[in-house]
């Protein structure tokens, strides 16, 4: 794996979920990220090296060359690479310690089904999008 290279963890059958990533697209002009779904045989291979049983899982990761993060502290650095204002997000909610920001998250992934949806089937990418998602 290129130590540059950003891989976005999440569950393709969660509306939240597949709108930030749809959300990440929009606003990652340089494509740093790629993404896959934790329901791929991808992310479990690859969240198995990191002791995580990927489907089912109530958060996303963001994977940064070997450096593994999860619930907020994800959110935040996928947001500091964003295209725009939305690395303010990362100055402005960072100094918040993580146990509190992780508690929040927590309650939002407990709820995201109830409040956003969920899919029976995961994200299909567009032709133009497919060279990004890992399977």
């Amino acid at each position: 794996m290129d130590s540059t290279q950003r891989i976005v963890f999440f569950d393709g059958h969660c509306h939240l979920c597949t709108g930030a990533v749809r959300f990440i697209i929009r606003r990652d002009p340089k494509q740093k990220f790629l993404f896959s779904s934790l329901q791929s045989a991808y992310a479990e291979k690859r969240l198995a090296a990191y002791q995580i049983q990927s489907a089912g899982s109530a958060t996303f990761y963001l994977l940064e060359g070997t450096q593994l993060y999860q619930q907020s502290t994800a959110f935040l650095r996928i947001m500091k690479q964003l295209h725009g204002g939305w690395p303010l997000l990362y100055y402005l909610l960072g100094w918040i310690p993580p146990f509190l920001r992780n508690a929040v998250y927590r309650w939002v992934s407990q709820n995201r089904y109830r409040w956003w949806g969920r899919s029976e089937q995961c994200l299909i990418p567009t032709p133009e999008l497919k060279a990004r998602f890992l399977a």
